[in-house]
């Protein structure tokens, strides 16, 4: 009787066992910020597309396939050349994701790495395409608008396979080695310029400045003169109280200087 009874929960729980591994195998999770494109295998791919949660699916029929919609960072670096034929540089960050909508065509035309096989060949041939139009000074003077335009031709492009362009920015711009060195000879060139130029301007200012001084020389000894023929020698002697006063007071200040009344002996009378 026991055993009859162990026998028959064994079996209920193969059976539970069974029922859970057919279930199990027949849910599936779909994340937040991911779709699931569906594959069928006697109908291909589905063109339904299942948003976030968990869904019902035949098991060894059926097949998710789940894609990342969420905007994703991606770095393309591409060397192309300028208008007047200099070699460019450039690194072109771009944030991506697929229309969710158009996620059952990705999938069938392009694969699950469509970011892999699309991305870097159109963000090539925007870039060559719109570079060529400016020389290497304006894609300096005006990356601005070098960078508005890669966006708007990039972000045309990437819609016909599916893909929105959240973001496009140029990250890295440079030139050959010889652009590079003649740019900084031109540099050199021009402070050494602007060295001349204010070398010639601050002697034109010690120019003037030499002129004013000995016009104001002249001017000064004009009227010496002039006081001189009217006031005789008074004026000579009045300059000459004026620097004795100066000098007085010039010594007054100093310590090392001793007054002694006039028509003494300077020598002190001592004891013999």
């Amino acid at each position: 009787m026991a055993a009859k009874v162990f026998e028959s929960i064994g079996k209920f729980g193969l059976a539970l066992a069974v029922a859970g591994g057919v279930v199990n195998s027949a849910l599936y999770n779909v994340d937040a910020g991911h779709r699931a494109v569906i594959f069928d295998r006697f109908r291909g791919v589905q063109d339904i597309v299942v948003g976030e949660g968990t869904h019902f699916l035949i098991p060894w029929v059926q097949k998710p396939i789940i894609f990342d919609c969420r905007s994703r960072p991606r770095n393309v670096p591409v060397i192309t050349g300028s208008k007047d034929l200099q070699n460019v540089n450039i690194t072109l960050r771009i944030l991506f994701r697929p229309v969710a909508s158009q996620l059952p065509r990705i999938f069938t035309s392009i694969g699950e790495d469509y970011d892999e096989r699309v991305l870097p060949s159109i963000t090539t041939e925007i870039l060559k395409s719109v570079v060529a139009r400016f020389d290497a000074g304006e894609l300096i003077t005006q990356r601005e608008l070098v960078s508005r335009q890669v966006s708007d031709d990039l972000t045309e492009r990437a819609a016909t396979f599916g893909l929105i362009l959240d973001d496009v920015s140029l990250t890295h711009l440079t030139f050959g080695k010889e652009f590079t060195e003649a740019v900084e000879a031109k540099q050199v060139a021009q402070q050494e310029a602007e060295r001349a130029r204010f070398v010639v301007e601050k002697a034109e200012q010690q120019k003037k400045a030499a002129i004013i001084s000995a016009e104001g020389d002249s001017k000064a000894a004009e009227l010496i003169a002039n006081s001189l023929a009217t006031a005789g020698d008074g004026l000579i002697e009045l300059r000459k109280l004026e620097a004795a006063e100066d000098i007085a007071y010039q010594l007054s200040r100093t310590r090392n200087v001793t007054y002694l009344p006039a028509g003494q002996s300077v020598l002190l009378q001592l004891p013999q």
